[in-house]
């Protein structure tokens, strides 16, 4: 850990909110807060969380410096996400093995996330010279109507343990480009990967005489959490974690009239077609289903199969399983690492036991692997008589259900049969399956693909999904316009006042 924190130019590490360049607070009567390592358990560090008394000094903060940020013209406030941009690429090495580190993902996978911490700035700073608005004809002469979009305010970002570092950038650095402050409470899980990045943070706003746009607070959901969601002064809450506690959060914000962006639960599933390149399916499945030992929220749960290639597919993917290699997330060989914590490993025996007593029976994994260490385990494969009620319910663990069907209209049926929709896939050659599928009619995620899988996203495109998984969008495409407020502006350049509709009115 000393290493790694060298390598970020860090010496310390245990204040638990931040306000800008020189605004670290340790507040004597904050709770500390461990942060353990997955992979042996071990304690690597204390933080000492914000108070109430902290976290209204932060937010008031930021609020403060919303008033000035907004009136920097959009492309300045490209140059200075530009800059993060460049930061991060400095740091990309020991920032995601810091994420490997503390959340257990692979090596690969922490210095991929923060390739799209980096990929998200530079979208962001083309973004900021395309805040479009649109221009409309007016039915009454002498009049133009056009919509402009306006900065909104302080966002709020609260952020979950399996993307301890990419969250934070999909929402900060188009905030920051559209003109608003960002305070973001992380999971309690990984709070060393967002003080890390707050130290980071804090030299380009150093280097840019800038205070306050980024921010940080640490605590639980029951303190700290809640006085975010709370906040009058923040118009804007970026959530990302469970359905339960999302609905939570909507509820929560939308009785002050605030915004919420929500990134809920998942249960992606892959329909796999009689004339599918199994090869290509085989692959992708296993990256869905193991990276990040199945704790994204695209992981792929579910395989939904026809009954003519079943066999060969399960022996398939039996085959591929049994060549995971599982150990330290910062070995280079290492392909799946622990899970994040005891609860984990624990909720998925508990989900595997509901699995067997519906029907199901692993054809392989299903166990511990102690010597490993206290949280890791076998990845899993489960084959289903029908789509059973554990099956519905999204369990955030390397646990992969197989299901099979005798057509096409059967596969898009059972895969839309659930709370979840967020991320989907269909392997097949056919030009016709793969129209259907995104089809009206078909998938009902808010991604779906085409002979790739559901995991691995590209900022390209909004990130999110429909029903229980919230219907937020983060990232590309218009998702922007989540951070700003739309303004309708009608400009009359005649020398009378027509009403609208023909109106004829006299006083």
């Amino acid at each position: 850990m000393k290493a790694l924190l060298k390598k970020l130019g860090i010496e310390e590490i245990n204040a638990g909110a931040c306000i800008g360049p020189d605004g670290w607070i340790k507040d004597p009567k904050g709770k500390q807060l461990v942060s353990y390592n997955p992979t042996t358990g071990e304690e690597i560090a204390t933080v000492i969380q914000a108070t109430p008394e902290v976290y209204k000094k932060v937010s008031t903060k930021a609020a403060d410096v919303f008033q000035t940020w907004r009136e920097v013209p959009a492309p300045k406030r490209g140059l200075v996400v530009r800059d993060l941009g460049n930061a991060l690429r400095d740091y990309k090495d020991p920032l995601g093995d810091l994420v490997s580190l503390e959340m257990g993902k692979i090596r690969a996978e922490g210095r991929g996330e923060v390739q799209e911490m980096i990929d998200i700035c530079d979208f962001a700073v083309g973004l900021s010279r395309q805040l479009y608005g649109l221009s409309m004809h007016s039915e009454r002469s002498y009049h133009r109507m056009y919509e402009q979009w306006h900065p909104l305010g302080v966002v709020g970002v609260i952020s979950s343990f399996n993307f301890p570092a990419a969250v934070w950038a999909w929402n900060a650095a188009i905030a920051a480009v559209a003109g608003d402050p960002t305070l973001w409470k992380p999971s309690s899980s990984t709070p060393l990967t967002a003080i890390a990045i707050q130290h980071i943070v804090n030299r380009v706003m150093a280097d840019n005489n800038l205070d306050g746009l980024f921010s940080l607070v640490i605590g639980s959901g029951r303190d700290v959490g809640e006085l975010l969601l709370n906040d009058p002064n923040i118009p804007l809450v970026s959530f990302t974690g469970s359905t339960k506690v999302g609905r939570h959060v909507a509820e929560t914000v939308a009785r002050r009239f605030g915004r919420t962006i929500l990134e809920l639960g998942g249960n992606n599933a892959i329909i796999v077609a009689d004339d599918a390149d199994l090869d290509l399916a085989v692959r992708a499945i296993l990256f869905g289903a193991v990276g990040t030992a199945g704790q994204r929220c695209t992981s792929t749960r579910r395989i939904i199969m026809h009954h003519d290639i079943a066999d060969e597919l399960t022996q398939r993917l039996i085959d591929a399983y049994e060549q995971v290699r599982i150990g330290d997330p910062l070995d280079d060989s290492t392909i799946m690492g622990p899970l994040v914590t005891s609860d984990a490993v624990e909720e998925m025996f508990e989900a595997l036991e509901k699995a067997k007593e519906e029907g199901g029976k692993v054809v392989f994994g299903g166990k511990m692997l102690p010597d490993q260490g206290p949280n890791f385990v076998q990845p899993t494969i489960v084959k289903m008589p029908n789509q059973t009620e554990i099956v519905k319910q999204e369990t955030f663990a390397p646990i992969l259900y197989l299901m099979e069907v005798d057509d096409l209209d059967g596969a898009i049926r059972l895969h839309n049969d659930v709370p979840q929709g967020l991320s989907s896939a269909i392997f097949t050659e056919s030009m016709r399956k793969a129209e259907a599928f995104l089809s009206c009619a078909g998938s009902d995620c808010g991604i779906a693909n085409v002979n790739i899988g559901t995991s691995g996203a590209e900022i390209g495109g909004a990130f999110g999904g429909e029903k229980e998984t919230g219907g937020g969008r983060e990232s590309g495409s218009d998702a922007w316009k989540a951070y700003m407020r739309r303004q309708t502006n009608t400009i009359n350049f005649s020398n009378d006042l027509p009403l609208a509709q023909g109106i004829k009115f006299v006083g």
